[in-house]
């Protein structure tokens, strides 16, 4: 088991809080986005907090740090899913149905749990960002909001170039602290975005109840 640094460790919380804090920001897009941002939240923040425990001398607790993809492939689902409805109107009965994704998200989860290896739930993982990441983008190009559709692309990069550092046997320290800071600038980007859209999608009687409590 690596012996981390405590200011590795507790950094790990920064990409996790700026995630939580782009979905709380696009939580009025579909009912089940807020579940899906739970999950999300909770696969990062446990991760975080076994590295914590361990970087403080603590017990080694793997079910912490096991269940991050498994987190992460349902809420990134989820999300996906919450977007693409939100997205169709009226829906598409082939985009919305749930099997689509429900069916390759149970093989993920059936298979790591085989192989006893995340890999598979990090593959479907990714999947799953990139449909949400072109849902948004998407969204955004069509509210004429060309920052949060490049930063939305952005934060689908990172993701790209997160899956194959974490997938990486070798965890040293250095690789760890690449790793963090290319999510954390992932998640901000992500963030900002998420921020940027809904300043743009405001309605005029948001803008106008927003300049009254101004």
């Amino acid at each position: 088991m690596t012996d981390y640094p405590v200011a590795l460790a507790a950094e790990d919380f920064v990409p996790v809080a700026l995630t939580a804090l782009g979905m709380a920001m696009l939580r009025h897009r579909h009912p089940l986005v807020p579940a899906a941002a739970a999950l999300v939240v909770a696969g990062g923040f446990g991760k975080a907090a076994w590295k914590l425990i361990v970087a403080l001398g603590g017990p080694d607790l793997p079910w912490l740090r096991g269940a991050l993809f498994p987190l992460l492939a349902i809420g990134f689902t989820a999300f996906a899913y919450a977007l693409a409805r939100e997205s169709r109107r009226p829906p598409h009965p082939a985009v919305l149905a749930v099997p689509v994704l429900a069916v390759p998200l149970l093989a993920a989860l059936a298979l790591s749990a085989v192989l006893r290896d995340t890999w598979p739930a990090l593959l479907w993982t990714i999947v799953a960002v990139t449909v949400a990441a072109v849902l948004l983008a998407r969204t955004a190009a069509r509210a004429g909001d060309p920052i949060a559709a490049t930063l939305f692309g952005l934060w689908l990069a990172g993701q790209y170039l997160l899956g194959p550092l974490a997938a990486r046997a070798e965890q040293s320290i250095p690789l760890q602290w690449v790793e963090q800071s290319c999510n954390t600038l992932a998640q901000a980007a992500f963030a900002f975005a998420a921020w940027h859209l809904t300043r743009t999608t405001r309605t005029p009687t948001e803008r106008t109840e927003e300049r009254a409590a101004a």
